[in-house]
């Protein structure tokens, strides 16, 4: 985990751009966990941590690109609709944008919360405007760690949109996380994988949704 300073390159938003109209899954490392709708989900396991990175393709109806990519922005808003949010800030240090965010756990567990660096922009490909989110983990002093609640020191989030040339939009995001604790890499993988299928049964292409505004 690198201290703010300096954000992101060029070259990480356009190889968002890249993902979102070409697909990288190389060989068969990355495993299908949910197709329905045009809407897709894969997991890698990472050997390091023993934990699964996802990736999303797929597209929302009736969802414009710049509504969908100003609401991810506006920590205001989510503020009023998710109850997971203990705490939810955000700062401007050495340039860059940080994020302060602490998200509820159930008894016995501990809150876990978030310092990351996000940066948006909105980049012309040929005519063809793509919005794209970076986030990752980073370390300011202004935000010291808090006794009784466990800082997750990797994260990283991309995030493109586009217009589907209807009234959609057609949407790329990869993300991981490592929650940090004691709890067992197996069981962390387990929940979010039944979560995420029971999700999708009962609303459908609103699962892609919840996937971006939620941070997964």
């Amino acid at each position: 985990m690198e201290p703010a300073g300096g954000g992101f390159s060029e070259d990480q938003f356009r190889e968002a751009c890249a993902e979102l109209r070409r697909p990288a899954l190389p060989g068969a490392s990355w495993e299908l966990l949910l197709e329905a709708l045009g809407i897709s989900i894969y997991g890698l396991l990472d050997q390091q941590t023993g934990l699964c990175e996802y990736k999303v393709y797929g597209v929302l109806d009736n969802c414009l690109p710049d509504v969908l990519a100003d609401v991810y922005m506006d920590l205001d808003y989510r503020k009023q609709w998710d109850e997971y949010i203990e705490e939810l800030y955000q700062l401007e240090y050495n340039g860059d944008t940080v994020v302060y965010w602490q998200v509820k756990y159930p008894f016995p567990m501990y809150n876990r919360d978030y310092v990351y660096i996000q940066q948006r922009r909105d980049l012309d490909l040929n005519g063809w405007k793509i919005h794209v989110i970076l986030a990752q983990s980073t370390s300011v002093p202004q935000i010291a760690e808090r006794s009784g609640v466990v800082r997750v020191n990797q994260y990283k989030q991309s995030l493109a949109i586009e217009s589907d040339g209807k009234k959609g939009s057609k949407v790329f995001m990869y993300y991981f996380d490592n929650p940090g604790g004691l709890i067992p890499s197996w069981l962390i993988n387990w929940v979010a994988k039944s979560q995420r299928r029971a999700m999708w049964n009962e609303h459908n292409q609103r699962a892609l949704l919840w996937l971006l505004v939620n941070n997964m």
